[in-house]
């Protein structure tokens, strides 16, 4: 299965049996308490509140909502914050984290501290869901917001993350597309090397449950006249689910591209931790925050 639009999964995860827990890091915001208590409106996740404990009641009481108080965990600053919500995962009374007004680096030493953290040893990267006007279905672009410049085995990784989680929410085989500039490997061009490599790991077993093709052009993935244009052949053109960034920088102005030009709503959070972690900008909207938390308890099934 695949999901076309954000409906299809809100709706799906609205059908669990059970709502996921989440716990939030500086929970006093008023777009990060709009998008936790919309999802618990939907009944997709119970917000646990982590914070300054007066912020977190004047927003609620400008909102005309309670919290009841044994879910409202009162803290000192930030950081204490952060490790008290990584805490709360870590013992169970949490199924996933989520950051709210506070620096992401705050949140990520908590988060990746060897002995209270939330690591499993293995890389963690950026995971976001894009539903774009013009494209059939949601469209998956990584990794623009952890992994700067991955090496191949971080490029490996970044894949199997991201087709683990993809998998989780009932995807049987996504196809992948290896971005770089042109369809053919060049030298001159690492990137193109190390598409064509990861493709040839897909092939031989070594990447799993997907389809992996690259090097390939934005154009010929998302196109797949353009692809016959070209003589590109291919079995994921036109149809492709997740696109492999070079680096963090291509794949951020991707991003950026799809939401301010192209007005594509959007999703994302931290995988390949003990939980998904929602990660959003300080400055994101609430749409974009539920459809975080609602994307990030999709992946805890």
């Amino acid at each position: 299965m695949v999901y076309n639009n954000f409906d299809e999964l809100v709706s799906r995860v609205k059908g669990y049996p059970t709502m996921k827990r989440m716990a939030i890091a500086a929970a006093g915001e008023e777009h990060t308490l709009q998008a936790a208590l919309h999802a618990r409106r939907d009944k997709i996740a119970k917000p646990i509140l982590v914070g300054d404990i007066e912020k977190i009641h004047a927003i609620l009481k400008k909102l005309g909502e309670e919290v009841p108080e044994e879910d409202i965990y009162a803290v000192a600053d930030n950081k204490e914050a952060a490790e008290l919500a990584v805490s709360l995962v870590r013992e169970g009374k949490a199924d996933f984290l989520m950051k709210g007004y506070l620096d992401t680096k705050v949140i990520l030493k908590a988060v990746v501290n060897k002995e209270t953290g939330l690591q499993k040893g293995g890389l963690m990267s950026h995971f976001s869901m894009f539903e774009v006007p013009g494209y059939k279905k949601i469209l998956v672009p990584v990794d623009g917001g952890m992994v700067a410049y991955p090496t191949l085995d971080q490029k490996k990784a970044i894949i199997e993350n991201t087709v683990d989680t993809l998998r989780s929410m009932g995807y049987d085989c996504p196809k992948v597309g290896v971005l770089t500039c042109v369809e053919k490997v060049n030298p001159k061009m690492p990137e193109t090397v190390e598409a064509a490599q990861l493709a040839q790991m897909n092939k031989d077993g070594e990447i799993k449950n997907c389809i992996v093709e690259g090097p390939i052009s934005y154009d010929c993935a998302m196109d797949k006249e353009i692809a016959n244009l070209k003589n590109y052949e291919s079995q994921i053109a036109g149809d492709v689910d997740v696109l492999i960034a070079p680096n963090i920088h291509a794949g951020n102005i991707m991003g950026k591209m799809l939401t301010v030009t192209c007005k594509a709503r959007m999703a994302g959070f931290v995988v390949g931790a003990k939980c998904p972690i929602v990660l959003t900008s300080r400055g994101s909207s609430a749409d974009e925050k539920f459809l975080s938390i609602a994307v990030s308890a999709a992946a805890t099934q």
